[in-house]
């Protein structure tokens, strides 16, 4: 019989995969700007997470079941948001990408981090070895289920690192340093420093997803030597 997740049309990694890109794509957009004032930080955070906020509303209808929709949904609405409130012109300043990124990274962080660890220590399922005869060993986790979440976790993590380093970063430092063999002088600001690092988590949150959407998944345990055995001497005495 098939299973209600496996008759989805979009299951879990291709909400993985729809965050990489968007990740992927912030972060080339850092990379390889020359620019790296709050204006253009801020430009790309605020696509970059209403592109991930709508992935994620979407998803709580097109991949998860009843039951396990609510992370998606905080996680969506946060984003979202964090992305709109971005896009204001008066928030498009050292100040403003500083406070938007870090408590969108915080709340998004913590939120994700909580519901990971919860799905670890979710429900777990109990099999018959045979028609009829129940599994009397310890119930076992859903293997794809605890994947995702470990997924979360990490992820989640990573937010909660983002906010941390922005929020060691001064937003108003500003040092001068000469290169002398290019006979010029530059300036390494506060924001700068913001926007590279945002873009570094991007780019890390782009490779862990993309990989984790990428790598076969198991939908349930797979039976050992001994379970096969159990089951045959429970079918010999019927």
């Amino acid at each position: 019989m098939t299973s209600a997740s496996s008759a989805r049309t979009f299951d879990v990694r291709h909400v993985q995969l729809a965050r990489a890109a968007f990740a992927a794509l912030a972060a080339v957009m850092i990379t390889f700007s020359p620019d790296h004032s709050a204006l253009v930080g801020m430009s790309v955070f605020s696509g970059y997470a209403v592109a991930t906020g709508l992935v994620l509303l979407l998803s709580v209808w097109l991949v998860y079941p009843a039951g396990l929709r609510w992370p998606a949904g905080v996680l969506g609405g946060l984003t979202l948001v964090a992305g709109m409130v971005g896009g204001l012109g008066p928030l498009r300043t050292a100040t403003g990408f500083f406070a938007v990124v870090i408590a969108w990274a915080a709340v998004t962080g913590l939120v994700e981090l909580i519901s990971g660890l919860r799905g670890l220590r979710g429900p777990r399922t109990r099999r018959d070895i045979a028609p009829g005869v129940a599994d009397a060993r310890p119930a076992v986790a859903d293997t794809g289920r605890r994947s995702d979440s470990r997924d979360a976790v990490v992820v989640g993590a990573l937010g909660l690192l983002l906010a941390a380093g922005l929020a060691i970063v001064p937003a108003g430092y500003s040092l001068q340093y000469t290169i002398d063999e290019a006979h010029q002088t530059f300036t390494l600001t506060g924001i700068t420093i913001g926007v590279g690092i945002f873009g570094a988590y991007a780019a890390i949150v782009a490779v862990y997803l993309g990989i984790a959407g990428f790598s076969p998944r198991k939908d349930a345990p797979v039976a050992t030597e001994a379970t096969a055995s159990v089951s045959a001497d429970q079918k010999d005495s019927l």
